[in-house]
C-alpha cells in the first residue's frame, strides 16, 4: 500500500473506494442510486447498511449483492439513526482495508457523478465535503424554509465551533481512512444533522484539511424524509453546548497567555 502523505499534500493512490449507503425503508430508491453509483466509480464497491426496513429494502439489497460482487450488505438490528448506521459501515470498511469511505445518502439527493470531482479533491485533503453552498453549489426542489433552515444550521455551526466549511450539515462526504481513525469516532454519540457536525468538527480540530466540492441537492422523489424536529433540536442544543465550552476554552487560553506575558515583563 501507498504511504499516505502528510495531510495536504499530494496522494498518488487513495485505495480503495467503498461508498457506505444506509437506509430505512428505501426499496423505491435503492436500484437506482446503486446503478448510480457503479456508473460513477465503476471501480467502487458499495456498502448497504440497512436498519431491519419493515418495507423490504434489506431483501432489495440482498438480491443486488447476489448479482454483484461489488455490492455487499450490512443489516443491523433496527432503526438507530443515521450516525450509528454510518459508524457501522466505518467499522466495516475499516475492517477491510479500503482507503477510502464515502457517505452517501439512498435517496437520490447526493448525485454520485460529482465523486469522481470529490475522489480527485481528496488526493490534497482528509476530508472532502459535496456543498450545497458554495460557488457552484445549489439545491432543487426544496422550500424557502428547508433552505434557510439548512443554511442556518451551518451558519451557527460555524459561529460557535469556528469552522472554516460553507456546509457543515452536508451528508455526502468522502474520508480517508487515516482521517476517521485519527478523529476517533469510539464517543461519538450524536446523529442526524449533528453527527455531520460532529464529524466535521473533529476533523479541523485535528489540524486536516476540508475541501468543499460543489453539487447539485435534488431532494427525494419517492419515499418519506427522516428529517424531523428532533433532530434539528438536537443539532441545535449541542452545537450550542459545545460552542459554549470551545469559546470557554479559548477564553481562558487567552487570560492564559496574557498572565504569561505579564510575569515574564515583571522578571525583567
Amino acid at each position: 500500500m501507498t504511504p499516505r502523505p502528510e495531510s495536504g499534500q499530494p496522494a498518488t493512490e487513495l485505495g480503495r473506494v467503498l461508498v457506505i449507503v444506509p437506509t430505512y425503508n428505501e426499496a423505491a430508491n435503492l436500484e437506482k442510486i446503486t446503478a448510480r453509483i457503479r456508473e460513477a466509480v465503476p471501480d467502487a464497491d458499495i456498502l448497504v447498511a440497512d436498519d431491519n426496513s419493515p418495507d423490504g429494502t434489506g431483501d432489495v439489497a440482498d438480491h443486488l449483492a447476489e448479482a454483484d460482487d461489488q455490492i455487499h450488505v450490512l443489516h443491523r438490528r433496527g432503526k438507530e439513526g443515521l450516525g450509528a448506521a454510518y459508524l457501522a459501515g466505518f467499522g466495516w470498511g475499516l475492517d477491510r482495508g479500503y482507503g477510502v469511505l464515502v457517505q452517501h445518502d439512498a435517496d437520490g439527493s447526493h448525485p454520485p457523478e460529482r465523486l469522481p470531482a470529490m475522489l480527485q479533491a481528496l488526493r490534497t485533503a482528509d476530508l472532502v465535503k459535496g456543498s450545497r453552498w458554495v460557488v457552484g453549489g445549489k439545491v432543487v426542489n426544496w422550500s424557502p424554509l428547508r433552505q434557510l433552515i439548512s443554511r442556518a444550521g451551518s451558519l451557527w455551526s460555524r459561529i460557535c465551533l469556528g469552522l472554516p466549511i460553507k456546509d457543515v450539515t452536508g451528508g455526502f462526504n468522502a474520508w480517508r481512512a487515516d482521517t476517521l481513525r485519527r478523529i476517533d469516532l469510539n464517543d461519538v454519540a450524536s446523529t442526524g444533522y449533528c453527527f455531520q457536525i460532529d464529524l466535521a468538527w473533529r476533523t479541523v480540530r485535528a489540524g486536516m484539511r476540508v475541501i468543499e466540492v460543489p453539487i447539485t441537492f435534488v431532494d427525494r422523489q419517492y419515499g418519506d424524509s427522516k428529517m424531523n424536529q428532533s433532530i434539528v433540536i438536537e443539532a441545535l442544543i449541542r452545537v450550542t453546548l459545545w460552542g459554549i465550552g470551545h469559546r470557554a476554552g479559548q477564553l481562558i487560553g487567552m487570560v492564559d497567555r496574557r498572565a504569561g506575558r505579564s510575569r515574564a515583563v515583571g522578571k525583567r
